[in-house]
């Protein structure tokens, strides 16, 4: 068998359609235009292309974008001073803090210092325990966007056993939760797990986000199982030749071993052009979200968890 392509990339332009119309309704009905505020410390090159990424799709679907670049020596005061700003800031309705900063700040005090109704990438620690709880809260992007395509894919989620390969505060735990949320039965898999090839192999459906390049084999997925590769990994590609200065070319892999994995899954989302493309949508998502909740307004339909 050949696994179905789960396009992210098509899936994504879907929901920036959905979030314009309700950025263009919210203008029409309530004067109203939501604000994504993104901050940036320093000069990492590959966080530069994610913040552009983001100004440029917030402004396609008609939102206000604020866009902040500090400079790497930034302090952690002044830092902290912009978010409390951007807090009391009411034409801003989301906040994201680029990520990873600078050594010398704070992570932690940093995601919690965002107000957490404006909290769009949902790490604040009030986020995290409202959705431990069940409750009404900001859920992390790259999260969001895998439960969508999911719930696409699969209809309704109840009772399929789930695998989530990874633990990290950022995808692996929130991932869990949002399919206990739909009544799967999960198992968080991870470094120390034993036999961890026959626990995947058990998934109906498997959601792969460790971080290490191709660790899930074809022989780890069950027949007709739903993957999803969380990971971006770039490789040693020496079938691609040599750049100009000499150094072999590199290309994207995710998780997954892609060739192997395609034929044993049911469904899988390729790398590049699955999880990635939904993360940035799903952020423009939660911004439009958030801006309904502060003023009283129901939720935009079909872009919330």
């Amino acid at each position: 068998m050949s696994a179905d392509l789960i396009d992210g990339k098509a899936f994504a332009a879907t929901i920036r359609e959905k979030v314009a119309g309700h950025v263009s309704r919210l203008a029409e009905d309530h004067a109203l235009k939501p604000g994504l505020a993104v901050v940036l410390v320093g000069e990492d090159p590959a966080s530069q292309v994610y913040v552009r990424n983001k100004a440029r799709q917030t402004a396609e679907v008609g939102m206000a974008s604020f866009e902040h670049r500090l400079p790497v020596e930034t302090s952690e005061a002044t830092l902290l001073g912009l978010i409390a700003q951007l807090n009391a800031a009411p034409e801003v309705h989301g906040i994201l803090v680029q990520l990873p900063l600078p050594g010398h700040l704070d992570s932690d005090l940093v995601i919690n210092a965002i107000a957490p109704e404006k909290d769009v990438d949902g790490f604040h620690i009030s986020n995290v325990g409202l959705l431990a709880t069940g409750q009404k809260a900001m859920v992390p992007c790259t999260p969001l966007g895998c439960l969508m395509m999911l719930r696409a894919r699969c209809g309704d989620l109840s009772g399929k056993r789930a695998v989530v390969l990874g633990r990290s505060n950022i995808v692996g735990k929130p991932m869990a939760q949002l399919l206990l949320r739909d009544s799967c039965t999960v198992t968080i898999a991870h470094s120390r797990t034993r036999e961890i090839e026959a626990v995947c192999r058990q998934a109906e459906i498997l959601v792969a986000a460790v971080g290490r390049a191709q660790m899930v084999r074809g022989d780890w997925i069950g027949e007709g199982a739903t993957v999803i590769d969380v990971g971006i990994n770039r490789i040693a590609a020496p079938e691609l030749g040599l750049r100009e200065d000499g150094a072999v070319k590199t290309r994207l892999v995710g998780d997954v071993a892609f060739d192997e994995a395609i034929e044993r899954a049911g469904a899988i989302t390729p790398v590049p052009g699955g999880v990635g493309p939904m993360t940035i949508a799903c952020l423009l998502a939660n911004t439009v979200t958030a801006c309904c909740r502060m003023n009283g307004l129901p939720e935009p339909e079909g872009l919330t968890a």
